[in-house]
């Protein structure tokens, strides 16, 4: 599918005064702080999404930058694709692809109130039928992907990203291609690198703000 006409506004920016998360939480199992609502709002296409978040997941507050910038970036799937958010938090990503592209997507995260709040959002939008939210390990051994969408835990460390990286992008069909966004401080050219010693084709497709999108092709 050609690149949208992309907008990306976050309508509510957040101050430093604004609440922010533990750096260390919103990629375990079980977040071990009470959670506290919030709503993150943004524009994508023309398209305003409002969506539940809580404290204990990635960028609650509002949209991620990164994120963002994949979404601005990356041209969106053909309709009717099947898509995987990989590390979905509470969906932004599977939410816009599922909406504005008619992707079918599988939103995957290993935190248990991220996949909570992706599945309400999911059904507060009507986006159920297209949209299925899973745990990790839940996830069918057989089923591809055209294409994975991805803002990857860098926090996590280089050696656990790349594991999760090799977990998950054989799922690829041959010819299938990944979108992936990594700031440039935290190691965009590296993976870029270490993605073609794999035996992918990567390279960087764009660049916003400081973020690479990154895209990367399973060869056919």
């Amino acid at each position: 599918m050609a690149s949208l006409p992309v907008r990306v506004a976050m309508l509510h920016p957040v101050s430093d005064n604004d609440p922010v998360d533990e750096p260390d939480h919103y990629f375990t199992a079980e977040p071990s702080g009470d959670s506290k609502p919030r709503t993150v709002e943004f524009e994508l296409s023309g398209r305003r999404f409002e969506l539940k978040s809580s404290s204990g997941v990635f960028s609650s507050s509002r949209l991620d930058p990164g994120t963002a910038a994949l979404l601005a970036k990356a041209p969106f799937p053909d309709p009717g694709r099947t898509v995987l958010d990989l590390g979905c938090g509470y969906g932004p990503i599977a939410l816009a692809l599922a909406e504005l592209a008619s992707a079918t997507v599988y939103a995957v995260d290993v935190n248990s109130r991220a996949l909570e709040l992706a599945r309400h959002n999911a059904d507060m939008r009507g986006l159920t039928d297209r949209v299925t939210v899973l745990a990790s390990d839940e996830v069918p051994d057989d089923l591809q992907f055209d294409e994975i969408w991805s803002n990857p835990p860098i926090r996590v460390g280089k050696q656990s990203l790349h594991n999760l990286l090799s977990h998950w992008l054989p799922r690829l069909r041959p010819g299938g291609t990944a979108w992936l966004v990594v700031a440039r401080h935290k190691g965009g050219d590296s993976v870029i690198t270490w993605l073609n010693e794999q035996g992918y084709e990567a390279g960087k497709y764009a660049s916003k703000k400081g973020y690479r999108v990154v895209r990367v092709v399973r060869p056919a």
